[in-house]
């Protein structure tokens, strides 16, 4: 049976070296860890602000569509032709930009997917640890 490099080491080495070798390991990988999260995270952040904005674009341009729909409604029961159409064709302008900012915010969001390389490299860890107790 022929020992592996790791092996070899551990039998030169004194334990307080391999400690630190194995602390200064283990700080490196967190680091990176931490490094991936916050680039994964701000990813994400950005997406849903962009979702969100176009959301609130959709609720607004809602709101504008509300409001001449009524003005013009009011328009065309007061007068039965004339000013009432143009204040519809203004709301049925609106109201198709609401459906469009509706439909690209929520797509958008769907679109957002948290952090799921740093969860899947720090599922890891505990198996790393595993394999190494096992091969003592």
């Amino acid at each position: 049976m022929t020992d592996t490099p790791s092996e070899q080491k551990a039998a030169t080495t004194s334990l307080g070296e391999l400690i630190g070798d194995v602390t200064r390991d283990l700080s490196t990988l967190m680091r990176q860890e931490v490094e991936l999260a916050k680039v994964e995270l701000k990813d994400s952040a950005t997406r849903a602000g962009k979702g969100a904005g176009l959301l609130g674009g959709a609720g607004y341009a809602g709101f504008m569509a509300i409001l001449f729909i009524s003005i013009a409604a009011w328009w065309g029961l007061g007068y039965l032709v004339g000013n009432g159409w143009s204040g519809l064709i203004v709301a049925g302008v609106w109201l198709i930009i609401a459906t469009i900012l509706y439909l690209v915010g929520r797509n958008e969001l769907k679109t957002v997917r948290g952090a799921p390389q740093t969860v899947s490299t720090v599922k890891e860890i505990p198996e790393t640890f595993k394999r190494n107790e096992q091969n003592r």
